[in-house]
């Protein structure tokens, strides 16, 4: 895995693992791997994978198993829409009106690059 220099790694696992369970790669319910494989996987030391386990078991997206494992905990996906939707609404918005700003864009140009993004 390539990692940002701008936020901390454990914290980009934390995203990839969100994003892995709002992908179906991880269904609610289901196992997600252990805290040493996740690490293997995208090659880091089990102390950086650990403390993302820590922080998506804090914030009820998945839950440990004594001697079984780490699982996605019911409603995860939705848990995880709602923590993603408070930062951007939050922080990304904000800097990305104040951007529009300083470059004098208009809503109606960011309207319309939106209408034309495809989806």
């Amino acid at each position: 895995m390539d990692f940002k220099e701008s936020k901390p790694i454990y914290m980009q696992i934390v995203d990839r693992i969100c994003n892995e369970i709002l992908t179906g790669v991880y269904e609610e319910g289901g196992r997600v791997p252990s805290v040493r494989e996740y690490a293997a996987s995208v090659e880091v030391n089990a102390n950086t994978a650990m403390r993302s386990f820590d922080f998506l078991q804090a914030n009820n997206i998945i839950f440990n198993r004594r001697g079984i494992g780490y699982f996605v905990a019911d409603g995860a996906r939705k848990q995880i829409v709602a923590m993603r939707r408070e930062v951007f609404m939050n922080e990304s918005l904000p800097e990305f009106f104040a951007e529009i700003d300083r470059l004098n864009i208009s809503i109606d140009e960011v309207a319309e690059m939106y209408r034309k993004r495809g989806n």
